[in-house]
Order: structure tokens, then sequence, then C-alpha cells
């Protein structure tokens, strides 16, 4: 029996003259109406495709009006058809409600609200909350509890502002099986926020960035370093990440500035660079000092040990292979015993990171985290598996 992926005879019989022809005529429109070239990996690509040939030659296309209204009413019809299918998930295993926050263009403080369950992650809606400033305003706006059911409902995941936090607590008390985190990835990403702030740290990050901008800026422009550059062994290009609150200034130390040290020591010592007009310059004569700078180089290797167990963390966080609650006390442990290992346990060296970190860990940390590494069979069996009192 054919499927409907099998090609057609017609198909099968056409020449690579009629092919191309059928190609080159998709792809002037794609162009003309600026179609991104990856919406082409769209997994509903092929059988929209498919849907258009099986009617034939002469096929009308939606216009403007029926593809901005009411087929995008039909659609999202189609879309909440397979969470009711969902329920049943929901009802025997529990869910997990998540509230993402993000402002759009007209400065809006919107909350889209998710459900994560064995089945999948269901979006619900988007809810505008920008009067909602204080707890209880807030908890009025969480009905999705209500429609999803409070007795399924075993986790509402927020970010950790004030009045979140008092949110939470709210909802807690009115529902005693319902309870709230704050979400790990935010706290993480302000955890590496406040290490970033210290001042010898942001004056570590300012002098990368001095690097960075120059060789981006001028080394890039010109192709005498950049081809010198780029025939050494084991050469990777520079990335320069976009701007971010967060976490980027620490991972670039390693991938963008750290990763570089042999190439850009080699480059500023290198009979192309000193004799070249641009090293006399106060920008090149400032390069060279820093890249020559060996407490430099140290100071970057020892922030970089420092967020590397915590940089770790976050990607298991965000990653969708498997459920990350069970993971995050034990890897807080383990961050914190990684940085004492970096300053071979000199307490005076190592306190004031393990110090942010126990205070961001005491927002973020709630009994849920704990069950959940109790129940986690990757620590469950483990012979190390911490002995506190708590677990």
């Amino acid at each position: 029996p054919l499927t409907n992926n099998d090609p057609s005879l017609k198909s099968v019989f056409a020449t690579k003259e009629t092919i191309w022809r059928e190609e080159i005529t998709f792809a002037r429109w794609a162009y003309d109406a600026c179609i991104p070239f990856n919406a082409l990996h769209s997994p509903y690509f092929q059988s929209a495709i498919d849907a258009m040939v099986g009617i034939g030659r002469g096929f009308k296309e939606p216009s403007y009006h029926e593809i901005r209204v009411g087929l995008l009413k039909d659609y999202k019809k189609e879309c909440q058809l397979p969470v009711e299918t969902y329920r049943s998930s929901w009802e025997s295993n529990g869910c997990t409600i998540m509230l993402d926050g993000w402002i759009d263009n007209k400065q809006r403080t919107l909350i889209n609200f998710l459900v994560y369950c064995f089945a999948r992650l269901t979006f619900i809606k988007s809810v505008d909350a920008s009067d909602a400033v204080d707890a209880p305003t807030l908890v009025n706006l969480f009905h999705e509890v209500e429609w999803v059911g409070p007795k399924n409902v075993v986790h509402v995941v927020t970010n950790n502002a004030a009045n979140y936090v008092a949110a939470g607590r709210l909802l807690h008390e009115k529902y005693d099986n319902i309870y709230w985190t704050p979400c790990a990835r935010h706290c993480l990403n302000l955890l590496l926020k406040d290490i970033a702030s210290m001042p010898h740290v942001d004056s570590l990050v300012s002098r990368a960035s001095q690097i960075l901008i120059f060789v981006t800026m001028f080394v890039y422009n010109h192709i005498t370093f950049l081809s010198w550059l780029r025939k050494r062994s084991g050469w990777l290009e520079f990335v320069r990440p976009a701007i971010t609150r967060f976490a980027a200034c620490l991972i670039t130390l390693k991938s963008s500035i750290y990763n570089h040290k042999h190439d850009l020591q080699a480059l500023v010592t290198s009979k192309h660079y000193t004799s070249h007009k641009l090293a006399k310059t106060s920008k090149g004569k400032n390069f060279s000092y820093i890249i020559l700078d060996a407490k430099f180089w140290d100071d970057c290797l020892l922030a970089i040990k420092v967020a590397a167990p915590i940089i770790r963390l976050l990607r298991i966080i965000d990653s969708n292979e498997k459920p990350s609650l069970g993971y995050v006390y034990d890897s807080m442990f383990r961050a914190k015993v990684a940085i004492k290992n970096v300053f071979d346990n000199q307490k005076k060296w190592y306190k004031p990171y393990t110090n942010l970190l126990k205070e961001h860990w005491g927002h973020l940390r709630k009994n849920l985290h704990v069950v959940a590494y109790y129940l986690n069979p990757a620590f469950m069996y483990y012979s190390n598996k911490m002995d506190k009192l708590e677990i």
C-alpha cells in the first residue's frame, strides 16, 4: 500500500529539467517573499507541498485574510485538541505549571503559562500582568491552576522576584499539595551575574572585552594577520557572543579568550605584528600588554574554574534530554566543593564566592529538591551519597 511519503509515478518519471523548473519557480517565490531558509526545515513543509500537489495544477492559494483570520482560528482549535488528551497524564502522573515572564514591544509585562508533564510540554495561554505588582493580584492571575485541576498540579515554577515568592507562598497556603520553587536557571544566571560583578572579575572581563574588540575590529580587518592566524594548527575562529544580561561574559572568557591564548601570544611576538604600524598605536600597545601579561591569563583560568561547575549545572537545566530537578541539589553541593578545591581550601580566598553561592542557593533550595535528589536513581544507590539530616 502507498503511504503519504511515497512519490507518485509522475514525479518518478519527471526529467531533471522539469524538476529544476518546479524548484526554481518555488525558489523565486521564496526569494521574493523573503522566506527564511530555515523555514524549509519545518516538519510541516513537505506535507504542505504534498497537499498542494495532491489537488493538482490550478490550486488556488488561501487569501491573506483567510491565513490571518479564518485559518488561524481553525488551526488554534486543532492545536487545542491534543491538550485534552494530556489531561489523563496530568491526572495519573501529576504536572508542573511554569510561568515565563517577558516584556513585549509595548512594554507590557506578559506571562506565558505552560504545563509540563511526562507526555510533553504544553503552552496554555499568555496573560497581561502589567498591573500585577503585588502578590494577591498576581495569585488571581493563576486561573490555570483551576483549569488544569488543583489535584493534578504538584509544582509551580516562577522567577524569584519578591512578588512571585509571596504569590507562591499564598498559592501553597490555598492548595497544600502544590509546591512552589523559583526557576533554577534564573537563580543560576543571577549567581553568575553577581560573580561577574565582583570588582576583580569585572576588571578581568573588561580587559578581556578589549581583546575581543581589538581582534574583531582590527585583526579581522587586516588580511595579513588573519591569514597568519588561520594557518596555525588547531586554529578556531573567534565568536563574538550576542549581548545577554547574565552569563555570557564568563562563558566568553573561555571560548573566545582563553582558548586562543597561545595563538594571540604568538601573534603579538611575530614579525608580522611587531613590524606593522598597528602594533605602534596606543590600542595595539595595550593589546600586546594584556596578551603578554601572565597574571591576566592566570586570573582568566581562575574565573573559568570558579564558573565551570555553575555553568555545567546551567547546561543540565537547559537540556531537554532528561528532567533536571533531581540533579540540582547534588550539583550545587558539588559546585561548592569544586570552588573550594580551586583555592586549595583556603577560606579567605574561596569565601567570597561560596557566600554568593550560599545566598542564591538559599533562594533556590526547597524540600522538593531534596526529595528529587533522594529519589533520583543516579544517586539512590550511589556509595558516596550525601549523608545529611534533611535527606
